[in-house]
Order: C-alpha cells, then sequence, then structure tokens
C-alpha cells in the first residue's frame, strides 16, 4: 500500500527538492524497468527516467490526487517513452558489420533490434515485491524476460505501451485508456493485437504451442547452476562438443546490434567453430546474470600480455536441462554487471 505522502507532497510544491526525493525515491527503481520494457535499451531507459523525474517536479502542481502518485508518475514515463519512440533519434538503422569476417551464413534476420541490451539482475532485487495489478497476464520474472523484451520492441509505440500499462502492470482498461489519453476501445483494439504478436513470438522461442501459456520460470536453480557449470567448464576448456550437448536441436543464437540469426545446431556448431573456437582461442568466464536469467561474462587471452580482455556477455535461455538459445552481446555491456575489462592471468 503506497504510504501517506501529503506533508511530503505539499513540503515538493513548496520548493523542497529533498521531500520531492523522498517522494519518488520508492518508485524510480520501478519506473526505470517500466521504461526498459518500452525501450529495450538501458540506457534510454536511465535517460527517460531522469526525464520523467524532472516533468514530475516541474508539473507537481498538476497532482490533484485523482490518481495514486504511483500512477501518475506512470503516466508520465510511459508518455515520456512513447515521444522518445516517436523521435527515433537514438535508435541505429543499420547495424554495425560483424567482426568476424569469417562466419557462416545466418540462416535468417534475427528479431532483436540493434539498440537491445540486458538488464542486470542485480538491479531487479526489488523488482518482485511489488505485486502487479490484478489485471495483469504475465509474471514478473516472465515480464522481464530477454525474450518477452525482444518480443516488445515487435510492437509500434501504442501497443507496446498498453500491453505494459495492461498485461505486466495489471491496470485496468480505463486507467491506462487515461494514462495514454485515450478511449477504452482503442486500448483494447491495441491489446488485442499486441497480445497476439507477443504470445506467437515467446512460444517461437520456447518452442511451445500458442495455445498454451508459458509457466512461470523459478530462476536460478539448482539445475540452472549445474547447467552454467557445464557452460564455463566447455568454454574455459575450448570444448565445441561439451559445448553442443548442451543445446536443444532448435537453438537460436543472435548477436545485437547484428540483426541475424543462427538457428538449429548444425548452423550453431559452424557458428562457433568459425568464431569462438578458432584455433589458438583460449577463454575464462565469469558468471553473472541479466533478465532473471543466466549469463556469463566471455573474456578472451591476449596472446601479448598476461592478461584476458573482456570479448562479449552471453545471456542465457534455458529449458531443464539444456540451453535454447544464446544472446551475445558486445563488451559495450559489461561494466553495467560490475565485469572488469581484463583479468588477469591464472597459474
Amino acid at each position: 500500500m503506497e504510504m501517506d505522502t501529503t506533508d511530503l507532497i505539499a513540503r515538493a510544491r513548496a520548493g523542497d527538492q529533498n521531500a520531492f526525493r523522498d517522494l519518488v525515491q520508492e518508485h524510480s527503481h520501478e519506473l526505470q524497468v517500466h521504461c526498459y520494457r518500452i525501450l529495450g535499451s538501458l540506457q534510454d531507459a536511465e535517460d527517460a527516467l531522469q526525464e520523467t523525474l524532472v516533468s514530475a517536479w516541474r508539473n507537481l502542481g498538476d497532482f490533484g490526487r485523482r490518481s495514486s502518485l504511483r500512477t501518475w508518475l506512470y503516466k508520465i514515463a510511459t508518455n515520456r517513452c512513447l515521444s522518445m519512440l516517436r523521435a527515433d533519434s537514438r535508435r541505429p538503422r543499420i547495424a554495425p558489420p560483424l567482426p568476424e569476417a569469417t562466419l557462416p551464413e545466418p540462416t535468417g534476420a534475427g528479431d532483436a533490434p540493434p539498440w537491445l541490451e540486458p538488464y542486470p539482475d542485480v538491479l531487479l532485487d526489488h523488482l518482485v515485491d511489488r505485486r502487479p495489478g490484478p489485471e495483469a497476464r504475465y509474471e514478473t520474472t516472465e515480464a522481464i524476460s530477454l525474450a518477452f523484451i525482444t518480443a516488445l520492441q515487435l510492437l509500434p509505440p501504442r501497443q507496446r505501451a498498453v500491453l505494459v500499462l495492461r498485461d505486466v502492470l495489471g491496470y485496468h482498461a480505463a486507467e491506462a485508456a487515461h494514462m495514454l489519453d485515450a478511449t477504452q476501445e482503442s486500448v483494447q483494439s491495441a491489446l488485442k493485437r499486441a497480445r497476439a504478436t507477443v504470445d506467437n513470438h515467446l512460444a517461437d522461442s520456447s518452442g511451445t504451442d500458442t495455445g498454451n501459456r508459458r509457466p512461470a520460470r523459478q530462476p536460478d536453480t539448482a539445475a540452472e547452476h549445474r547447467l552454467v557449470a557445464r557452460l564455463t567448464d566447455a568454454l574455459e576448456r575450448a570444448d565445441l562438443d561439451a559445448l553442443i550437448e548442451l543445446l536443444v536441436s532448435d537453438v537460436r543464437l543472435s548477436m545485437p546490434p547484428a540483426m541475424l540469426e543462427y538457428r538449429g545446431i548444425e548452423t550453431a556448431q559452424r557458428f562457433f567453430a568459425a568464431s569462438t573456437f578458432r584455433p589458438g582461442r583460449t577463454y575464462r568466464v565469469v558468471t553473472t546474470r541479466a533478465n532473471g536469467q543466466p549469463a556469463v561474462g566471455l573474456y578472451l587471452a591476449d596472446p601479448h600480455a598476461s592478461v584476458h580482455r573482456a570479448y562479449a556477455l552471453l545471456v542465457i535461455s534455458t529449458a531443464g536441462d539444456r540451453i535454447t538459445a544464446i544472446t551475445g552481446f558486445n563488451t559495450s555491456v559489461m561494466t553495467r554487471f560490475g565485469l572488469p575489462r581484463t583479468l588477469p592471468e591464472t597459474d
């Protein structure tokens, strides 16, 4: 239940910045996650959050208690994200060339957009404490997964916002319509189209029938730990066969910002042989978590120095004791996870 904020609001309206900070501090983290869902980029989400808080500070006099402070902040954040998407100035249209000149031909274009970034689990620690509303259709853990975030990016901006407000946060149709300055009919129409797109993508990602809802994931299980240990061992020993044993037959490999996909175990074997397991390469692995999923920081040995240098962050999707998808991100995201740029050589 939201705390009584009457005194803080009065003080903030009078110009007390400390009161305003105390007023919005409870909501800042979940607002950032909300912006990340809509925008697909942690950097963009941070920018949207800051612009949301500036707007809230400037317009606090307009908050009339017709809704909760949390709902008012979500309205500002949602519309800030939509404005950013309309501007579209920060979204790369052409993916940069891949660094590897000898990669095999991809099986097709990937769904992951060039701007997609992973979200560190350390920033999700308090997210599960905020229960979604009664209309929510997705569990909290599913609604932050990389597959779900990717599926959202396939939607037009307004559909994206509607689905998050209704099916993730659980707002009623009337509330969502008010937040988007739209009619309930238009919200329901957008939601129907958005659900079809997202459900189809999630079913394709997980290999399940579109008619069946996936059960909520139970992250960080003992089975998951064993799988990550086996993956770490395969990578550090450069054992391609051991890695392939961990993959499902229709495994998917992608690597934003390159909009390419490698699908199927034989294609994956050719990909890893041509890139990760090229002769003379050795690695060290540091485990972490992203988007409620296991992830590893991969470090490549420098042949000219006694260090391993950051090479990639791999986010892993799993089903039981097998890997269903690997999404590789370049080194620019690794500092977000507290991962160093280099690791010393081990004895």
